[in-house]
């Protein structure tokens, strides 16, 4: 029972700090854009036929 509880409390540690920083220094969100429209993308036609 103890080693069960001296395992919970270890991986509950070792999670919490595991999470600190994980994905690098805090960065600063980028710039708003100005409203309006924008459109981009990519567009494919074409033809299959089979014999």
């Amino acid at each position: 029972m103890t080693q069960h509880l001296i395992f919970a409390v270890f991986a509950l540690i070792l999670t919490s700090l595991a999470a600190c920083g994980v994905d690098g220094a805090p960065t600063r969100p980028e710039p708003a854009r100005k409203p309006g429209v924008h459109i981009s993308g990519e567009a494919v036609v074409g033809v299959v036929t089979e014999l």
